[in-house]
């Protein structure tokens, strides 16, 4: 996992005073900017990127349809966050031992961005409506929710009488922000892009997960065949790189809470809009969750590190000692033989 350094420059523009509007004012978007070509003629997006964001998925109510803050809106905004993360450092959010404290936070953005929110459609930048009777549940540090299995949070879940009660991201199935489409979270924000004339790799830090995107023209896999990722083909779109998925499982929720993930379709666009900089857009579909698509916009900077394996895998200790300490807390462990009791015991 890679600590977050930089200060968004919106923050140090606020310190530097003078150089404020001057910062903010530069946009990552260069609208003169030529892509750098790979050897075979295709805009080049290989690379570290860092997609951190201190941007929220949905706008402001008070915003309206305001896609863009003021420059003096971003400097203010950011100066408060910076200040509450001082402030709340050392402190658990959960009580207790808790989870994470701000020091491991990717919370800021390594350049400057000034959306109200991910979210770009609907236009209000807000969430559309849930189809009635579509399944929501949202986990999270605290305590579990209540809720059957299978288990479609990334994070949480229902109990702890087995590894099935507890989400993907704790049972090291997937990362809670490389769920496709993979969304600004607390860290390791990274994502490494590779290609070759006829394939596009795209590997997320987060559980090392991988997806191979077929760019050759083949046709997707049959319907009946469904997998975590689902069944992605990309294809170019002027200097855009287009990669549709669909063929997902039931296990893993549509976005945001909701859905059961098997009807959606997935469109996700990489862009290099500046040296440094690739614009990634996504699109989620699923007439059974929402009434409406839902589409949002990350911009991902450039990183000049190396990603490292994020070492999470089925048999992770953190899993043995949960479903060992609700053992012990109902009085089920076996002290003496170090295992759970047996029924009838």
């Amino acid at each position: 996992m890679k600590k977050q350094t930089i200060l968004s420059a919106a923050i140090a523009a606020a310190v530097a005073g003078s150089l404020a509007l001057t910062a903010v004012s530069i946009q990552a978007d260069d609208h003169d900017f030529e892509a750098p070509r790979t050897e075979w003629g295709t805009p080049d997006l290989r690379g570290v990127w860092n997609f951190s964001s201190n941007t929220p998925l949905e706008r402001p109510r008070n915003y309206g349809d305001r896609q863009f803050y003021t420059p003096e809106e971003v400097i203010a905004r950011d100066q408060r966050a910076a200040e509450a993360a001082a402030a709340s450092d050392g402190n658990s959010s959960q009580g207790g031992v808790g989870g994470y404290n701000q020091f491991w936070v990717e919370g800021m953005p390594q350049d400057l961005n000034l959306r109200t929110s991910i979210l770009t459609y609907p236009e209000d930048g807000r969430m559309p409506a849930r189809v009635e009777g579509a399944p929501v549940a949202f986990g999270g540090l605290g305590p579990d929710y209540n809720g059957e299995r299978p288990v479609r949070v990334a994070v949480g879940g229902i109990a702890k009488d087995g590894p099935e009660d507890r989400g993907v991201s704790e049972r090291c199935l997937l990362g809670f922000n490389s769920v496709p489409p993979f969304m600004p979270s607390m860290y390791n924000n990274n994502v490494q892009l590779f290609q070759t004339e006829d394939h596009f790799v795209i590997y997320n830090e987060m559980i090392h997960e991988s997806r191979i995107v077929p760019m050759d023209g083949r046709d997707y896999i049959p319907e009946n065949i469904t997998q975590w990722t689902g069944d992605s083909r990309g294809y170019w779109e002027g200097d855009t790189l287009v990669v549709e998925t669909r063929n997902f499982n039931s296990k893993t929720q549509t976005f945001r809470g909701t859905g059961i993930s098997s009807n959606k379709t997935l469109t996700e666009k990489f862009t290099r809009t500046a040296e440094g900089v690739v614009e990634y857009e996504f699109t989620v579909e699923d007439p059974l969750a929402f009434e409406d698509k839902i589409t949002g916009v990350v911009p991902m900077f450039r990183s000049d590190g190396e990603m490292f394996e994020y070492a999470c895998h089925e048999g992770n200790y953190g899993m043995i000692n949960i479903l060992r300490g609700q053992r012990v807390e109902d009085g089920t462990w076996d002290h003496e033989n170090n295992r759970a009791m047996r029924l009838g015991q």
